[in-house]
């Protein structure tokens, strides 16, 4: 029987980035150089942050955790991102965080990439965090403490290595094989690196203090007299409500900064403070529209809690190494029938083939 089913058209088929893949394009790029351009996109679109749509994101909370959308948009491209958080998963041999992501041409609202974005976030979250310390840390910043040494720690601890200059780490975790795990994969990278006993120990003569911890709730990683003068603060454990790192007191001796405050007040650090505390915007701060360091004694705070725009800013990034790399399949998603108006004909088609 002669089938009249058609083949799938090129508008069909969608770049799509597995994981091995991904990994492939970080390796053959090379990670260095990875976060390096991934941070140059981000502050591209830092810099014209006033032309994307932005919107807290939508979130879905539960005892174990938080399923959330990410999305934004300029005016020629759409992206998502779906990202959860669970920390209890890693008891049960799980990711705390997975996520893909979407781009989507504007104009005719087909799909232009689809990707993994498990790594690729924890890529965007260091490359963002060292971006936001080059605006806000001391300039000659050379020591960095990690407090909660999990997924993200090494990806913090290379990017602020290749965009700040970080050169000794002060590891601290509750957990002291999560230490030793970030020490051993650190380990050839040029790094001098102390294991602590205590986020206090882990501190002591640091520029810089990430906090990434995991757990769901308000705790005190850091206390306010750990916080000396001058201290560049990345704070990025705390994304939700009811989740933060900081006493409070830390943060009213702290200039503050975040990426879209309609979001960090409900999810960040100064959820614990009035809706009218002074916070000032990381974009305006790239653009030359606020001061950022403006002390070698003013204590900074990047609230971080992630924003859309940096995935969008990685979907780019990733879509514009596609070509030169091929590191990517493609995927029929898209039905796309010969007359558009007949999609029930295509339908109707393929029963007729698979009879053939």
């Amino acid at each position: 029987m002669t089938s009249f089913a058609p083949a799938p058209s090129h508008l069909a088929f969608v770049p799509f980035v597995s994981v091995e893949n991904m990994m492939a394009l970080v390796h053959t790029i090379g990670i260095e150089t990875f976060l390096r351009e991934l941070a140059e996109y981000l502050e591209a679109d830092f810099k014209r942050w006033p032309e994307f749509d932005k919107t807290p994101r939508v979130a879905a909370h539960s005892a174990e955790g938080v399923i959330e959308l990410m999305p934004t948009s300029d005016s020629s491209l759409y992206g998502f991102k779906y990202v959860n958080g669970h920390p209890k998963n890693t008891k049960e041999g799980l990711q705390t965080v997975t996520a893909f992501g979407m781009l989507a041409d504007v104009a005719s609202g087909y799909p232009t990439l689809l990707s993994e974005m498990t790594l690729l976030t924890a890529l965007r979250t260091a490359a963002t965090s060292a971006m936001a310390a080059k605006y806000l840390a001391r300039p000659n910043a050379k020591t960095m403490a990690i407090i909660g040494n999990g997924a993200q720690s090494e990806f913090q601890a290379m990017a602020f290595r290749e965009i700040v200059g970080i050169r000794v780490l002060r590891l601290y975790d509750l957990d002291r094989t999560a230490s030793e795990k970030c020490a051993r994969n650190l380990s050839g990278q040029g790094f001098d690196i102390t294991i602590c006993d205590s986020s206090e120990e882990a501190v002591d003569g640091a520029d810089i203090i990430t906090t990434v911890t995991a757990d769901k709730q308000c705790a005190t990683i850091l206390s306010d007299n750990m916080v000396g003068a001058g201290i560049h603060i990345n704070a990025v454990g705390g994304d939700c409500p009811g989740k933060t790192e900081l006493q409070r007191d830390i943060l009213l001796r702290s200039s503050i900064f975040a990426e879209y405050p309609p979001q960090t007040r409900i999810e960040g650090e100064i959820q614990q403070l009035p809706e009218d505390h002074p916070v000032t915007e990381l974009w305006q701060v790239i653009n030359g529209e606020a001061k950022g360091r403006a002390s070698d004694s003013q204590i900074t705070l990047f609230d971080s809690v992630g924003f859309a725009i940096e995935d969008f800013s990685a979907l780019r990034y990733v879509r514009d190494k596609l070509d030169a790399t091929g590191l990517y399949e493609k995927l029929d998603i898209l039905a796309d029938p010969d007359d558009p108006r007949d999609l029930f004909g295509m339908l109707q088609r393929s029963k007729g083939a698979d009879n053939a």
